[in-house]
């Protein structure tokens, strides 16, 4: 499997590199996590051009992370497109200004994504480095699971962009269709994709990858980061979270009135 990480591993870094000299060119950064899915694309299918037979179980696996990570990076790349500079990495850079703020962005963002994308590859890598063989019942169980993931991420986010495109839902909260059951549709899906990708090839040794993916979204960068700043500039999120499960889908529960 070394042989797999190194070809994934060498194309990410020359793209990263590359997406980094544009940073510095048009003084952006933010149109990086239009590539975190995309980077899975590349880290996967420069992996697999080591391999002499792809079997089933790759050639699903493959195209799992393809369709995953194509549509999250033309949906980011549209929001970045229309909304611009995000302002997590605003505060990110903040103070930081030349060759300073440039190399912090080298290592801090790209790098680091870069990072998180080789770490959390670790299934794709162990299925595309298994004996080519026909799909089991944990392969069609993960794709049963990657198919909910990619229902409640695509779904999520498609409702989230039309009530975004509506002026007078300015400063509301989203609180219809699947973003009524979990307050983050897109993460929870995102949650679903990787665990169903990890089943497909059902390798204990890597089962920390989907793992740590949760953790990002439920804890890190995912949830918190995000509902932080909803709190201060939506001001009906505190009722929505009260209604509203955090991540897990579930009905929204009834929250008394303060009348």
């Amino acid at each position: 499997m070394f042989d797999l990480y190194i070809n994934g591993a060498s194309a990410l870094g020359i793209v990263l590199v590359m997406l980094w000299l544009v940073s510095i060119l048009i003084n952006r950064v933010s149109f990086i996590d239009s590539f975190w899915g995309v980077g899975f694309v590349v880290v996967a299918w420069a992996a697999a051009t080591s391999l002499t037979k792809i079997g089933p179980l790759q050639m699903v696996t493959l195209l799992l992370v393809t369709l995953w990570g194509l549509r999250l990076g033309i949906y980011l790349l549209k929001r970045f497109l229309s909304d611009g500079e995000d302002t997590r990495y605003v505060r990110l850079t903040k103070g930081k200004q030349g060759i300073a703020r440039h190399i912090f962005t080298l290592w801090f963002v790209f790098g680091l994504q870069g990072l998180l994308m080789l770490i959390i590859s670790a299934p794709v890598m162990a299925a595309l480095a298994k004996p080519p063989a026909a799909l089991d019942a944990y392969a069609y169980a993960g794709i049963a699971l990657w198919t909910v993931g990619a229902f409640f991420e695509w779904v999520g986010d498609w409702q989230l962009a039309r009530f975004k495109a509506d002026p007078s839902n300015t400063g509301k909260v989203l609180d219809t269709g699947l973003w009524a059951w979990t307050r983050h549709p897109n993460y929870f899906g995102d949650t679903c994709v990787w665990w169903g990708i990890w089943l497909v090839g059902h390798d204990l040794t890597v089962v920390f990858a989907p793992a740590l993916m949760t953790f990002l979204l439920m804890k890190w960068s995912g949830v918190p980061l995000l509902e932080s700043g909803l709190k201060k500039r939506r001001p009906g999120y505190a009722v929505y979270m009260e209604r509203t499960s955090s991540f897990f889908p579930r009905p929204p529960k009834r929250v008394a009135s303060t009348r």
